[in-house]
């Protein structure tokens, strides 16, 4: 229930720094002691399927490459710079797209933005595959990852704010992990979708990102009945609105197991506020938690360097050193993505029940030491196509779980009010590091022919993705199975949420 406390705030209406009130509330305790549900899984499917489009749209582009800088192809482009300028463009994007939603989404409420982040998503896409021109494909290209940064921030502080805190760790982390199954998807998609004997050259690839729309459209109609974070709701003046909601669920669950649920035994009191100054969020992240801010850029950047020394030349190196054709990167590529897919899915258990701090800087590490060995392995002449791919499946297996484990800690470790903007900073921080810079160091690096230059795009993966580790190994935070009022007491907190026995 949220309840007026007694205390002079109260009885004003709304003062010069948006406070309109003070509650106290048993909301997060609430939400947090339900048992696993079909409601659940709704939040997961309306939010969390968005990642397989992500996955979709960068493994396309990524096997398409090759066939948009042919002939014939309708659209006047060279592969350098749709993996190079290209994907730049996508991740700018995404990063400006981060910060600019992540700041409304603090400010107007988790469901309005990641309703309006798709569309943009959606809109930018089917824009795509009308590319007539370089300029039109590159503007829409970052239109879309504009769409995508967006989402981040509205979908990961949804998720976090919803999902029970005994599995909080594994569900982010597995909803994370899903871009991988859009990346097996882009895989097998794009070996149809090139293939000259179904479609010409100038049509298959437009029907990729038209798929993109169709399914874009689907999660859509499941979103519109997903509800706005109740702790969003009582922090921001909208008490009784959160209290409606969290009944509302508990009849549902209750209807669904058969049986009454336990009472909720914690209130928290909160200063109620319609927003957040950007000033205050930046401080309460930089000044108050400086260790924790430390944590979350070292995780971003060593992820965001490893995945791009990959992922983003995975096809040139096929195609230049081992004769792989352009249309049977495909294959090889959705291999990749299984390995990344399984490993939050058999990992993520982990991450809730060994700990964060263990299982974040292990996987860091471990995926780090392995690419060094593929480097190694690489550089002497030892690998064919077929292991090399094999020697990435095993690396990004480990990585996964960690690359997801980085969205996750930061957006559990810092006060429920900065939230979104956490999020989209980090990303928008450590991804300009690895994702703008990566590929277009990387392209170069792995398209040049020589193997001492792929070697070398390995080794800069590997080292950032081994100090994220060795970081997360002092600093992590023991976040596992603990509220989130827990791990950061809310800004607005008149006190820290305390047992009602």
């Amino acid at each position: 229930m949220a309840t007026p406390a007694q205390d002079p705030a109260s009885d004003d209406a709304v003062v010069d720094d948006g406070s309109v009130g003070t509650v106290t509330t048993d909301v997060p305790a609430r939400l947090d002691r339900l048992p696993w549900s079909g409601w659940h899984w709704m939040i997961v499917i309306g939010l969390g399927t968005v990642w397989i489009l992500d996955g979709l749209e960068v493994t396309i582009v990524g096997n398409i490459a090759g066939r948009l800088s042919e002939s014939g192809s309708g659209l006047p482009i060279t592969a350098s710079q749709i993996t190079g300028l290209g994907a730049a463009l996508y991740v700018t994007g995404a990063c400006v797209g981060a910060l600019f939603f992540g700041w409304l989404t603090d400010r107007f409420g988790r469901k309005k933005l990641f309703m309006v982040t798709l569309a943009v998503y959606l809109s930018a896409t089917a824009m795509t595959s009308l590319s007539f021109a370089a300029w039109w494909f590159f503007t829409f290209r970052f239109l879309t990852g504009f769409g995508i940064g967006g989402e981040y921030a509205a979908i990961n502080s949804a998720i976090d704010e919803l999902i029970p805190s005994k599995y909080r760790g594994r569900v982010d982390l597995i909803i994370n992990g899903s871009y991988w199954l859009g990346a097996v998807g882009g895989s097998l998609l794009s070996i149809v979708a090139l293939n000259t004997g179904i479609f010409p050259k100038n049509v298959g690839w437009r029907l990729t990102f038209a798929l993109g729309v169709v399914l874009g459209l689907v999660i859509l109609l499941v979103r519109r009945h997903v509800p706005e974070s109740p702790r969003w709701q009582f922090i921001h003046g909208h008490g009784d609105e959160a209290t409606a909601l969290v009944k509302d669920v508990e009849r549902q669950v209750e209807a669904e197991k058969g049986a009454p649920l336990p009472r909720a035994d914690r209130e928290i009191t909160i200063h109620q506020r319609k927003s957040i100054g950007f000033g205050t969020i930046a401080r309460t992240v930089f000044l108050d938690y400086p260790r924790r801010a430390t944590l979350g850029l070292s995780l971003f950047i060593g992820q965001a360097f490893l995945y791009n020394a990959i992922t983003f030349g995975f096809g040139t190196i096929l195609i230049t050193f081992y004769g792989v054709g352009s249309g049977d990167t495909g294959y090889y590529f959705a291999v990749i993505a299984a390995g990344n897919l399984v490993g939050p899915l058999l990992l993520g258990r982990l991450f809730d029940t060994v700990g964060r701090r263990t299982m974040i800087s292990s996987t860091y590490i471990l995926s780090g030491l392995l690419l060094f060995g593929t480097a190694w392995l690489f550089g002497r002449g030892s690998l064919s196509a077929t292991t090399l791919t094999a020697c990435w499946c095993v690396t990004l297996f480990f990585a996964s779980a960690g690359a997801s484990s980085a969205y996750l800690t930061v957006s559990e470790i810092f006060p429920m009010e900065t939230r979104a903007m956490a999020i989209a900073f980090f990303y928008a921080v450590g991804t300009a590091a690895g994702g703008i810079t990566g590929p277009l160091v990387f392209s170069d690096l792995t398209s040049s022919g020589k193997t001492g230059d792929t070697v070398l795009a390995f080794c800069i993966g590997a080292s950032l993705m081994v100090a994220g580790g060795i970081v997360a190994a002092f600093l992590a935070v023991n976040a596992e199975q603990r509220s989130l009022e827990d791990i950061a007491t809310p800004l607005s907190a008149a006190q820290p949420a305390a047992s009602t026995h």
